[in-house]
């Protein structure tokens, strides 16, 4: 009776409502709504699914970043930023529905149980995870958990032409999520560092690398942002502390309620680590966010040269909105500035997340990915670096200054379908599976193994072969113009499964365009008359 009365008094209050035309205000509104939806609606309803569409439709009629994350997908996001989990430190692959290890953590649990890369976990705990087509995530979920708990795996382990099953039992830790993807040196005095993301380590992380190739002579530094997403901002501005000179401005925020916020640079120690010395930028359209903050610093300065494409363009400050039951509201405050004053972010319209989503297609469609001269640039949006006076322009994203076209020539269409099977992937496992041993042996180290190993014809006619299992018909025009390609592909997945993931960029760089001219520029007189120095 007290429900019945509750829904009859609701309904007058809504009709009355409607019947004197009160002017209310928007919340009144959705209030008004979300209560006649649930109360009055011919079937259930599920209130909390409600809601949530109500805020995504909301968040998607702003700029193309503001959004909303459920209680799972937070912690999805906020895990590879924060810079570690709890689990039992393996890198993997999935092989055919079974997943194989490429990896162990150093000093991780499962190295420290006795783990080995190329074991195959059949079982975690009493859940089969091999042969069931089960999704990364899922495999994810119940490898990983609270620091201290243990988890049973059982793994196949081919050894010596024998296969043996083995029970380990693993206590998590914490595991820590490397943003530092390489770092090396690619000659006696050029050091190359690949970052991938800005998490809450990166600082950290650069620290220890920057320390270690100046030990190893580094006297020039290529650092790679290709297809960087960024992260975090604080990180990029403490990087940025590194490489200028401390007190000057790094990147400033700015918004209708958000006043202006100048962050300056200031190093981690009593000095900045690299501030001197040639050091060239490598960014392509992917290339986005805190990278395009520590990318536009960098050319603002005139402390470095960039070298690729035209970043991405992502320059909207998020503040996240947390709510009690782990889910978050991510809202847009304030636009990223460089020194220079340019706006990072690109033109957009609120509420037109379909164009927004296309503007890299638009680029390759109208040729800016390919030609230089296909940039259009604003005369009203050019400025000046602040220490040499170069023209540079804002307009969205970060402009190289020297510009690399993207080469598509060995992407075939054979090429994408032997890729989209996975087979590239299988064939390196495989390999590796039957000549690891080998493979050390004849190469003591990961140089030797980048200098000295070729993927040879018989090597190349086996993955086709495994290819055509697998349903890709063998296109014998396109297999010979992707072959480069292929061969770099599958060398890189060997040395990265033998070696480790820095291989995998020491034979891909090899091979990058965009690295090409990163190295090809620092070591040339070029560098010094784009930066005008006698």
């Amino acid at each position: 009776m007290k429900k019945l009365f509750a829904i009859i008094f609701a309904g007058t209050v809504l009709t009355a409502f409607a019947a004197s035309q009160t002017k209310l205000t928007a919340n009144q509104k959705l209030r008004m709504a979300e209560a006649a939806v649930t109360q009055f609606y011919v079937d259930t309803v599920n209130e909390d699914k409600l809601v949530e569409t109500a805020i995504r439709s909301m968040l998607e009629e702003l700029d193309p970043h503001s959004a909303y994350s459920n209680p799972e997908e937070t912690k999805e996001l906020n895990e590879p930023l924060a810079g570690n989990f709890s689990g039992i430190g393996i890198t993997f692959n999935m092989n055919q529905d079974t997943l194989y290890v490429i990896s162990t953590v150093a000093g991780g649990p499962s190295e420290r149980v006795g783990l080995l890369a190329g074991d195959r976990i059949i079982k975690v705990n009493d859940s089969i995870i091999a042969g069931v087509k089960m999704r990364n995530t899922d495999i994810m979920k119940r490898l990983r958990g609270p620091k201290g708990s243990k988890v049973n795996v059982n793994v196949l382990r081919r050894a010596a032409g024998k296969s043996d099953t083995i029970n380990f039992t693993i206590t998590r830790a914490d595991i820590p999520i490397n943003s530092v993807d390489a770092a090396y040196m690619v000659d006696n005095k050029t050091g190359y560092i690949r970052l991938s993301r800005f998490s809450a380590e990166t600082r950290n992380e650069i620290e220890k690398a920057l320390k270690d190739l100046k030990k190893a002579g580094m006297k020039q530094l290529i650092l790679d942002l290709v297809d960087n997403g960024g992260g975090y901002m604080q990180p990029a501005i403490e990087i940025l502390g590194e490489f200028i000179d401390p007190g000057k401005l790094a990147v400033y925020t700015e918004g209708r309620n958000s006043p202006r916020y100048d962050h300056l640079t200031q190093p981690h120690g009593l000095k900045p680590l690299f501030n001197d010395g040639r050091l060239v930028v490598m960014v392509n359209q992917y290339t986005a966010s805190s990278s395009e903050i520590t990318t536009g610093a960098i050319q603002d300065w005139d402390r470095g040269v960039v070298v690729g494409r035209r970043t991405y363009g992502k320059g909207l400050v998020q503040r996240p909105f947390p709510f009690p039951d782990g889910s978050m509201m991510r809202l847009t405050v304030a636009h990223y500035y460089t020194p220079t004053g340019r706006d990072i972010q690109k033109p957009y319209s609120n509420g037109d997340q379909k164009s927004y989503a296309m503007d890299i297609i638009d680029r390759f469609n109208h040729g800016e990915l390919m030609h230089a001269d296909s940039i259009k640039y604003i005369d009203s949006l050019k400025v000046e670096t602040l220490r040499l006076h170069r023209p540079i322009y804002g307009g969205g994203g970060i402009s190289p200054d020297r510009f690399v076209p993207l080469d598509t020539t060995d992407f075939t269409k054979y090429y994408r379908d032997v890729t989209a099977k996975g087979v590239i992937n299988q064939y390196a496992i495989s390999y590796v599976d039957a000549n690891r041993k080998d493979l050390k042996r004849k190469f003591k180290t990961d140089n030797d193994f980048v200098k000295g190993f070729e993927v040879d014809n018989s090597m190349l006619k086996e993955l086709y072969d495994r290819a055509e299992k697998e349903g890709v018909k063998f296109n014998e025009e396109q297999a010979r113009q992707s072959e480069p390609l292929f061969k770099m592909i599958v060398k890189g997945l060997i040395g990265r499964d033998v070696y480790d993931q820095p291989t995998y960029f020491k034979v891909y760089n090899d091979y990058d365009p965009i690295f090409r001219e990163a190295y090809r520029l620092i070591n040339s007189e070029e560098y010094d008359r784009i930066l005008q120095k006698p």
